[in-house]
């Protein structure tokens, strides 16, 4: 009889444990808002001047894990400025998959970080290319709209 007992306990346990790891890997999923987020906002001051930006960016939002990323665009304008690009005016993609594509009406501050040469992570090395304000598109998807991705 104890040993019944303790059989049905570790079954249930088993599959509590189960349970968890599929709710927790799921929850630890990054949406395409949160990815956006992570690849291409930084509301800080931008490069400054400093050609290490980029170097450092790279790395700290992890597009060197892997791969070194060709190309990535930073955005130094608050979320809320770009989340309305979404409701502006609709462009067509160049990325021909997509056809949610927006342009904003003013200006924005960004910077392109470029790979310097097609080297093996962990020597990923970025050229920083501040820019001056220009208009940006982006791909707006989900519910509220929202971007979840950079048209270069």
């Amino acid at each position: 009889m104890a040993l019944k007992r303790s059989l049905i306990l570790f079954l249930m346990l088993i599959l509590l444990l189960l349970a968890l790891v599929w709710f927790g890997t799921s929850l630890c999923q990054e949406t395409r808002a949160m990815r956006f987020q992570r690849q291409h906002m930084d509301l800080g001051t931008g490069p400054m001047g400093n050609h290490t930006y980029c170097n450092v960016m790279m790395v700290h939002r992890n597009m060197t894990r892997g791969f070194c990323k060709a190309k990535n665009t930073f955005i130094h304008e608050p979320l809320s400025s770009v989340q309305a690009i979404c409701g502006d005016q609709s462009v067509p993609c160049k990325n021909r998959t997509m056809n949610n594509c927006y342009s904003s009406r003013y200006p924005m501050s960004t910077t392109l970080c470029v790979l310097r040469s097609r080297p093996r992570p962990p020597n990923c090395t970025y050229i920083t290319h501040p820019t001056i304000k220009q208009l940006i598109t982006v791909a707006c998807d989900g519910t509220p709209l929202g971007p979840v991705h950079f048209e270069p």
